[in-house]
């Protein structure tokens, strides 16, 4: 079982830059794909961005060019650099396996918050 630990969300104002890490552990050998997702207040998932084992990233329309995922295989964690954040991002913000339509996509971590407000 692989177990998933999001951090590093909070309360920002439009504008700002946030990180996100998640880092991983459990059996990880059968993970060929990480995403980033989230949900708003009242909404459902939203894939954000994915990247492969072998390094390779895709991303989602609405963060393309704002948002960078990125792994550290050493330590068993990915990361979501964000850039330029828009009160409309306020959500819960998930790591999980996979990419959609993968057999091990959704599988979330417990999240973490972040409030975009002024």
């Amino acid at each position: 079982e692989v177990q998933l630990v999001e951090s590093g969300g909070g309360s920002v104002q439009p504008g700002v830059s946030l990180r996100l890490s998640c880092s991983v552990s459990g059996f990880t050998f059968g993970i060929a794909a990480m995403s980033w997702v989230r949900q708003a207040p009242g909404e459902g998932l939203v894939w954000l961005c994915g990247i492969y084992r072998g390094g390779g990233i895709i991303y989602g329309n609405t963060v393309k060019g704002r948002f960078t995922i990125s792994r550290d295989s050493a330590k068993n964690s990915i990361f979501l650099q964000m850039h330029n954040l828009k009160p409309e991002e306020t959500a819960v913000y998930y790591c999980g396996t996979g990419l959609p339509g993968d057999r091990d996509y959704g599988h979330w971590g417990q999240g973490t918050p972040v409030t975009v407000s002024s």
